[in-house]
């Protein structure tokens, strides 16, 4: 039942308030007590009183006014109760995933094992699929990750990003040092079978050539891109990751997977030059 309280300069109207029933007026005349008696009366028992609406404000007596000012009621009520806050985000539940994903070991040995079987046979054909085998693969991971990949996770939501990132990081620490060992090593055995390595050799500049590319992008792909992905594994493995890091680690690996990228065009143009003789 709220109480009605005396505003300065204004006094309170002693009503009672009687539930199912209409609040009446005092009438006015004989028994109608001053404002400032019922304020200190209202003061002193703390008793209750009706609330008066403003429209029941005209129909005041003359006593309720001073110096020709309304009475003014004013209402200790409950105020309207703020918005509710929005509770803080607790952290982004992230899927369970493995860091290296022990199944596809598997396949990685195989890969292993084809390259040491193909240096040793020293023959062009084995030599030959698996530097392209390799380098296919790595520029056409390089160029999706970085031209389309990249883009589409940078407008993904958190969560969706985590989710993903889950389910493509672990595999990329598999496949990228696998294309990138098989790719360099079954390439520098080719150029040793056909003679392209050696200075006497009709196309040993486009060799250098591509020697000073493909170590730049060895040194990117093992250096900052495989680095930045195993330590965003690393940061989604902790009780509460942090999302800035993530973040910051995702631009450097997404970035270096475009440069990576743009230099595989220039090792198709070498390579292409080199095979057409």
């Amino acid at each position: 039942q709220p109480a009605v309280h005396a505003a300065r300069g204004f006094e309170s109207l002693p009503l009672r308030h009687s539930f199912g029933a209409e609040p009446r007026l005092p009438a006015r005349g004989a028994g109608a007590v001053p404002g400032r008696e019922l304020a200190a009366l209202a003061e002193g028992s703390r008793r209750s009183f009706l609330v008066v609406g403003p429209n029941a404000l005209k129909h005041l007596p003359s006593w309720g006014r001073r110096d020709n000012v309304p009475l003014a009621m004013s209402v200790a009520a409950q105020a309207p109760s703020a918005p509710p806050q929005e509770a803080p985000h607790g952290p982004v539940p992230v899927p369970d995933f493995e860091v290296v994903p022990r199944k596809g070991l598997i396949l990685v040995g195989i890969a292993a094992v084809a390259v040491i079987a193909g240096i040793a046979s020293n023959k062009l054909w084995p030599l030959d699929f698996l530097h392209v085998a390799g380098g296919a693969a790595w520029t056409i991971i390089d160029l999706f990750l970085g031209l389309v990949l990249g883009p589409i996770m940078g407008r993904l939501s958190i969560p969706a990003r985590i989710e993903f990132t889950t389910k493509l990081m672990p595999k990329m620490v598999l496949i990228m040092p696998t294309v990138v060992t098989m790719t360099l090593a079954a390439g520098w055995q080719l150029g040793i079978e056909t003679g392209n390595v050696y200075s006497y050799a009709p196309n040993h500049g486009w060799v250098v050539a591509s020697y000073i590319v493909v170590g730049v992008m060895a040194v990117i792909a093992l250096g900052l891109l495989e680095p930045a992905n195993i330590a965003v594994l690393i940061e989604l493995k902790k009780p509460r990751p942090k999302p800035e890091v993530i973040e910051r680690l995702m631009k450097r690996f997404m970035y270096s997977a475009g440069i990576l990228g743009a230099m595989q065009i220039a090792t198709l143009v070498i390579m292409t030059k080199i095979a057409s003789g």
